[in-house]
């Protein structure tokens, strides 16, 4: 119980945290405020749900790492906890014989839980110190290629070592304090964690206990005061902010789906993001919302290769650079710097493939991708900077619409046919539109795959038809290069043109990943709405149907197969199930890569990479992921993306395996016996 004089000290202390603490948080308000856009509170009630599971839940932290999830589940358990305990506290100190909920059974949960719960905070915080600094762990780590903050390299290590200190002096002193409570109480069989402890103190006087209660209740409490006007400058903000960044994240149709640029807004002067106030309201979220785990560059194929891009360095980077003026930039001050001068090295933004790993794996929701991205749209459109290579695909998109630069024939893959594929003009009243893309078209193996397709559609009885040489490119290459401009023109030429044929009628279908997204989930922005199926989920449905018969696998097939999950398949569009169930109905035994489905790793094609040479690393991406496929021991490797099977053909041809890379499409050409309309 506290004197008078104590009572109205604490509260004068708590106002004064109080305030200190919401002058810090109402700064990063008005930077984030100075974003484009706005936060999204649409659909309010459910996006707090959202919020409120991922914070309770703490399902993307556990799907990595488990032991270190598990640390970090209890202390964020323990954490949330101690606000009730922290009040009860506070009440204990002002209130004479104050028991929270008395001796009923639902108090002595409440005190069991308090005490198992400032073990395990206490065990994990030791675990992650430990893990920080005696065992620095190279996960916490950035290759020296990276670029950081000056202050980042002892500004990180230096905020954990506070925080976790703090954590550790906080809940230390409560749990004393409560066995010193037991000890005048003589023992709590709710408290089993405490009245060990108790027996140390079973000698002392109760006067000397309740001192010890008394110095230790105001040391705990004390601490909160002092620390809560530090906290939001410590990546233990994410506890809150990362919740917040889940509830007013844009809402996408999907995981890479981009935001348009309106191009007939004259009032727009900056196209793309060169400085901090040029992103969105929600990505400088991201950079207050950052955990630090490093996840991201666990997953980012680029840095696991040794390319400069870290996409934790960047969100890091970004925080430290506010940190550098936050009052300033809160004030309205004009920032000074460009990101590339010291969130990421342009090597760094034309490293990323655009896989969305980093944004599927971010257990507080930021999405760095974006960023890398939109820094690109103001590369190429205000300043004409990109690699030199981009120079001709973005030519033979504008010139011949596709990015090979070349003005032949798109219905050449069709000539070696034993059947006629139809036009648009010849079958005009067709079921399904196979969009046949530019590898497709002019790529020697992707017409293979192309070939394929058409051939268990023909097998089928299916009622299509192709575009013929009136398709062009989708422009995805040069939207996920920057050229936002080109893009937005081929997006609406391609949408009058697939509207003029009665697409937006039918379904749509394509063996292009890539193009199957761009029609699919970005030209909605241009009003362009499609049904648009990748040819795994048509092949499937074919066969469950009995329009297909297969086979069984010839002799030399039964070695097993391995699928490669294409990034805009799988994390960009969520289908997974459908290849490898066309896998299985041609007989084949599936043998699965570690990385595989949301967490499947890269072939290196996306974010424009096929078209430009891939930067400076230890490693290709394409031979990363090679490697695993072949240590699965399969003598296939199935894939779903004409340029994962180039990327991976190439890659196979380099090692001079005699492993064969097919498309799903063709191993279920080969396995069709029969077809009945």
């Amino acid at each position: 119980m506290l004197t008078l004089i104590e009572k109205i000290l604490f509260a004068v202390a708590v106002l004064a945290s109080l305030y200190f603490t919401y002058v810090t948080f109402s700064r990063m308000a008005r930077v984030v405020l100075r974003g484009q856009g706005r936060l999204n509170f649409d659909d309010l009630p459910q996006r707090l749900w959202t919020g409120l599971i991922a914070l309770i839940g703490q399902g993307r932290i556990l799907r990595h790492r488990p032991v270190t999830s598990l640390f970090h589940f209890a202390i964020a358990w323990g954490f949330l906890f101690y606000f009730l305990v922290n009040a009860v506290d506070v009440l204990e100190g002002y209130l004479p014989g104050f028991r929270f909920l008395g001796d009923t059974t639902v108090g002595g949960l409440y005190r069991l839980l308090a005490d198992a719960l400032s073990i395990g905070v206490l065990i994990g915080m030791i675990y992650f110190l430990v893990r920080r600094f005696v065992v620095k762990s190279p996960v916490l780590t950035y290759h020296d290629n990276v670029k950081l903050h000056p202050k980042v390299p002892t500004g990180i290590p230096n905020d954990s070592l506070i925080v976790g200190g703090f954590i550790l002096s906080h809940v230390g002193f409560r749990f004393l304090g409560a066995s010193f409570l037991v000890a005048q109480e003589g023992g709590d069989p709710w408290q089993p964690f405490a009245s060990a402890v108790a027996t140390l103190w079973a000698g002392l006087s109760p006067g000397a206990q309740a001192a010890g209660w008394h110095v230790s209740w105001w040391i705990a409490l004390g601490l909160i005061l002092a620390f809560l006007p530090y906290f939001p400058y410590t990546k233990h903000a994410h506890l809150f902010i990362g919740p917040f960044n889940f509830m007013t994240r844009p809402q996408r149709r999907a995981l890479g789906a981009l935001d348009p640029i309106d191009f007939n807004n004259e009032s727009i002067e900056q196209f793309g993001v060169a400085r901090l106030t040029d992103l969105p309201q929600t990505h400088i979220v991201d950079a207050f919302a950052c955990i630090m785990c490093n996840r991201c560059q666990d997953a980012c194929p680029a840095y696991v290769t040794g390319k400069e891009l870290s996409p934790s360095a960047l969100e890091v980077n970004k925080r430290y650079h506010i940190w550098d003026d936050m009052t300033g930039l809160a004030a309205g001050k004009e920032d000074p710097l460009t990101l590339l001068e010291y969130a990421i090295s342009e090597s760094a933004v034309w490293a990323c493939t655009s896989c969305g790993a980093c944004v599927e794996v971010c257990p507080v929701g930021n999405e760095p991708m974006f960023d890398i991205l939109n820094i690109r749209r103001d590369q190429v459109l205000m300043n004409s900077t990109f690699p030199h290579e981009l120079k001709g695909a973005f030519t033979g998109m504008e010139r011949n619409g596709n990015p090979w630069q070349m003005a032949s024939d798109r219905l050449e893959w069709t000539k070696s046919l034993p059947f006629k594929v139809p036009t648009v003009e010849e079958n005009p009243d067709f079921d399904v539109l196979y969009w046949v893309g530019c590898a497709g078209a002019f790529d020697p193996n992707a017409q293979a795959i192309a070939r394929a397709i058409a051939t268990v559609l023909n097998a089928a009885g299916v009622n299509f038809a192709v575009l013929g040489n009136n398709e062009s490119c989708t422009g995805d290459v040069a939207r996920r290069a920057g050229n936002e401009y080109l893009f937005f023109e081929m997006a609406q030429a391609n949408i009058e043109l697939l509207n003029s044929v009665g697409a937006d009628q039918k379904r749509i279908v394509t063996g292009c990943p890539h193009c199957l997204h761009t029609i699919g989930q970005e030209y909605a922005d241009f009003g362009g709405n499609y049904t648009v199926l990748h040819h795994t989920q048509l092949l499937t449905e074919l066969v469950g149907s009995g329009r297909l018969k297969l086979s069984p696998p010839q002799e030399g097939g039964q070695g097993g197969v391995t699928f490669h999950d294409p990034c805009y398949l799988g994390r960009h569009n969520g289908i997974y199930d459908s290849p490898r169930e066309a896998l299985a109905q041609a007989g084949l035994t599936l043998l699965e890569m570690n990385r595989r489905k949301n967490n499947s790793f890269c072939c290196g094609a996306g974010g424009a990479q096929m078209w430009k040479e891939e930067e400076h690393g230890m490693q290709a991406v394409n031979a990363n992921r090679y490697a695993e496929a072949k240590a699965t021991g399969a003598d296939t490797l199935a894939i779903g993306c004409p340029f994962c099977a180039r990327m991976l053909n190439d890659a196979n041809t380099q090692a001079g395996s005699p492993m064969k890379v097919k498309d799903v499409a063709e191993i279920v050409a080969e396995a069709i016996t029969q077809h009945s309309a």
